[in-house]
């Protein structure tokens, strides 16, 4: 449920979490993001503060805070799960983010197209692709 301020929510709703390193997804499987802001995300009755990785396999924590950091070693997950992802969408924050030459052609290489886009417009595009029962993935980087 989206709180009344649209896709916003407060310390209330999200608070602080501890920030476990484990190979342990936060969620088993994928899920629609219901809603971000506040530095994080709240999906499956749960929240994170934080930036997320969407996988197939499930919802992980991913600590990238701006999209200048996103490489290939960001996106490992997403490249050991290529077989499961035909597209990958990238929140990138606030910021426009063109990614480089070789991070495109590594994803092509594994046969996923890269989309990358704010996060506030990720999300949606990401909840509408998943349900559509697309093959996708979100690497979402979390927004004040």
């Amino acid at each position: 449920m989206i709180p009344k301020s649209g896709n916003r929510f407060s310390d209330k709703i999200m608070p602080q979490q501890s920030t476990d390193r484990s190979d342990a997804p936060h969620f088993p499987r994928p899920a629609p993001i219901d809603a971000y802001g506040n530095g994080g995300f709240a999906f499956a009755d749960m929240s994170h503060r934080g930036s997320l990785l969407c996988l197939p396999q499930g919802i992980w924590a991913w600590p990238i805070t701006r999209a200048a950091q996103i490489d290939e070693a960001s996106l490992e997950r997403v490249f050991a799960g290529a077989s499961e992802i035909d597209t990958l969408i990238v929140g990138t924050g606030m910021d426009v983010w063109t990614p480089s030459r070789a991070l495109r052609e590594s994803l092509r290489q594994v046969q996923i197209v890269l989309d990358p886009m704010q996060t506030g417009p990720a999300i949606r595009t990401y909840n509408i692709m998943m349900g559509e029962r697309r093959r996708v993935a979100a690497a979402l980087i979390a927004v004040p």
